[in-house]
C-alpha cells in the first residue's frame, strides 16, 4: 500500500491511503439547498452574511463560477459560494465541507480556490484609497472628529494570520517571532472600519516596516497622489516621516500627553478592523491550511467580503467564546528622539510644534 499526497492537497493533515487507483466519488443528484433550507437568522450563523447580500456577491461572480455543461450534476454557483463562505466561518477540514454539501474533497478543494480568486478580483472595486478631494476631506473629517487630530486619512497596521508551513527551502521565513507560520498582512484602515489598501504577501518573519516600505500605498503618498497635506497614524512599530505619524515612546510635558492620547483614539479604528475582519470570517484567526497561492487570495478575499458587509451595514459579527480573536501585531519601539523645533523633521514634530499645543 502506498500513501499518496493528492494533487489537489490543500489539506495536508489528511493523507488518504489508497491502493493504487483512487476510489470513485459517488455523485450525489440530491444535494442540499442551503439558501432555501435556513430561515435569516441560522443562514447569518453559518455563512456570516444575509442572503441579500450573498446574493449581491453572486450577481459580481457569477460569470467565474458558471460550468460549460450540467454533467454530473454540476454544482451550481450559489452553492460554490455558499461552500466557501462556510469554509471561511469554520475554517473546517476540506473533508468536512465535501460531507456538508455531499461532493469529493478535491472539488471542494477547487471550489474554495476558485471561489476566493473570483472575489479577490473584486479588490480594486471595494477595497481603495480616496479617489478624490472630496473623499478625503470626509475620511479626514471622520479621524478629526475621533480626537481632534487633523489630516489623517487611513490607520496603519500589519496583523498575523496563521497559515501551514508553506514548505521548501524558504519555509523558515514564514516564521514569525512567537514561532509559528504566518502571512503578514498590512492594511489601512478607514474610521469606519473599511480596509482602503492591502497587501497581503509578505511571510510572518517580515518586519511591519519593512512591508510598508515596499508597499505602493507608501510610493502614493511619496508622489503626493493624495495630496501632500495627509496623513497616515501608525503604532511605534513604524517610522516617523511627513506622511506617517506614530505616538511617542517616552511622554515629558503635557502637550506630548495630548498627542500621545490623540493618536491611539485616530489610530484604534485598524485594531477594531481586525476584529471585526477575524469574527466574521474565523478561518483568519484559526489559521489556513491551504496552498501558499490559495491562501492569499482566501484572505484578500475576505477583506472584499468584509467591505461589502460595511456597505451593506451588516450587524458587527458576535463574538465566539470558543474562539480567540486576539489581534497579532508585534511592535517594535523606536528610539525617541528631541523635538528640533528649528528643523523639523517630520509631520509628528510638525504636530507637537505647532498643532497640539492649541488644544490645551
Amino acid at each position: 500500500m502506498d500513501i499518496l499526497e493528492n494533487d489537489w492537497s490543500d489539506d495536508e493533515d489528511i493523507v488518504e491511503f489508497i491502493n493504487h487507483e483512487r476510489r470513485p466519488y459517488k455523485v450525489s443528484d440530491q444535494r442540499p439547498d442551503h439558501f432555501e433550507k435556513w430561515d435569516d437568522t441560522d443562514f447569518v450563523v453559518r455563512f456570516r452574511l444575509t442572503k441579500n447580500t450573498v446574493l449581491s456577491i453572486l450577481e459580481l461572480v457569477d460569470n467565474r463560477l458558471e460550468t460549460p455543461t450540467d454533467r454530473n450534476h454540476a454544482i451550481r454557483p450559489i452553492d460554490q459560494l455558499l461552500l466557501t463562505l462556510r469554509f471561511y466561518a469554520t475554517g473546517s477540514f476540506l473533508i468536512t465541507m465535501a460531507e456538508f454539501y455531499d461532493i469529493s474533497r478535491s472539488s471542494v478543494s477547487n471550489i474554495i480556490k476558485r471561489v476566493s480568486n473570483a472575489i479577490a478580483s473584486l479588490s480594486h472595486t471595494f477595497i481603495k484609497m480616496p479617489e478624490n478631494q472630496n473623499d478625503q476631506q470626509q475620511i479626514q473629517l471622520q479621524f478629526y472628529e475621533k480626537a481632534l487630530l487633523p489630516r489623517v486619512i487611513g490607520s496603519l497596521d500589519c496583523t498575523h494570520v496563521k497559515i501551514q508551513s508553506p514548505g521548501g527551502p524558504n519555509a523558515e521565513l514564514f516564521r514569525n517571532r512567537k514561532g509559528y507560520f504566518s502571512i503578514n498582512v498590512q492594511t489601512v484602515a478607514s474610521a469606519n472600519l473599511k480596509i482602503l489598501d492591502i497587501v497581503a504577501r509578505w511571510p510572518g518573519s517580515c518586519h511591519d516596516q519593512t512591508i510598508f516600505d515596499n508597499s505602493a500605498i507608501k510610493r502614493r503618498l511619496e508622489n503626493n497622489e493624495f495630496g501632500n497635506n495627509t496623513l497616515l497614524v501608525a503604532d511605534s512599530g513604524y517610522g516617523n516621516n511627513m506622511h506617517v505619524i506614530t505616538p511617542l515612546i517616552r511622554t515629558r510635558t503635557e502637550v506630548e500627553e495630548v498627542y500621545n492620547e490623540a493618536v491611539t483614539r485616530t489610530r484604534n479604528p485598524v485594531e477594531r478592523q481586525y476584529g471585526v475582519w477575524k469574527r466574521r470570517f474565523p478561518i483568519l484567526s484559526l489559521g489556513l491550511r491551504l496552498k501558499l497561492e490559495t491562501t492569499l487570495a482566501v484572505i484578500v478575499a475576505t477583506a472584499v467580503l468584509h467591505n461589502i458587509a460595511l456597505n451593506n451595514n451588516e450587524n458587527e459579527p458576535p463574538m465566539d467564546p470558543e474562539q480567540n480573536y486576539e489581534d497579532i501585531n508585534f511592535d517594535e519601539d523606536y528610539v525617541l528622539e528631541p523635538i528640533d523645533r528649528e528643523n523639523v523633521r517630520n509631520a509628528r514634530d510638525l504636530l507637537l510644534a505647532d498643532y497640539v499645543p492649541g488644544l490645551l
